[in-house]
């Protein structure tokens, strides 16, 4: 598939400016990295508000010319449980559409000036094993830190139910 050469524009938004742009990428992002599938995509956006409010969220996107919404970078921010001193970042969604793809580190390059600016002293990407961007990263100086598990507790007659 050819990548389109379009140079995006970054931009750090607010959750109302973002949602209704956000929205539909969303729901390519679900389809194309979810690893339960039938857990369907309902995201809670009044949380989204309630972390905005109390300065927890950090939304980066990045746009064309013309304002489309090429892609987007979500964290929350906020001191550590165990480090409450350390202002930290942990992604909570990163998508760039599929058709615009190639300007991922440069993006994510972008959002760490952001987050520096602001006194975050680490940052935390998760990666799927399935849609696997850790060499990126760790070119970048990201370090494997931790591995994360699921397990899926509900048994299929449970599913049915929901």
């Amino acid at each position: 598939m050819e990548l389109t050469k379009v140079q995006p524009v970054f931009r750090a938004e607010r959750f109302v400016e973002a949602r209704r742009d956000i929205q539909p990428l969303l729901e390519k992002h679900w389809k194309e990295v979810a690893h339960y599938p039938d857990i369907h995509l309902n995201v809670d956006w009044y949380r989204y508000v309630a972390l905005e409010e109390i300065g927890a969220l950090k939304i980066f996107t990045a746009r064309s010319d013309m304002g489309q919404l090429l892609g987007y970078a979500i964290s929350i921010v906020q001191p550590h449980m165990h480090y409450r001193q350390s202002l930290q970042a942990v992604q909570d969604v990163l998508f760039i559409s599929e058709d615009h793809r190639g300007f991922g580190k440069k993006f994510i390059e972008w959002c760490d000036d952001r987050l520096r600016d602001d006194d975050v002293q680490a940052v935390y990407h998760h990666v799927k094993v399935a849609h696997n961007f850790a060499p990126m990263l760790e070119r970048m100086g990201y370090e494997l830190i931790d591995r994360v598990y699921g397990r899926r507790l509900e048994t299929c007659w449970e599913l049915q139910r929901l």
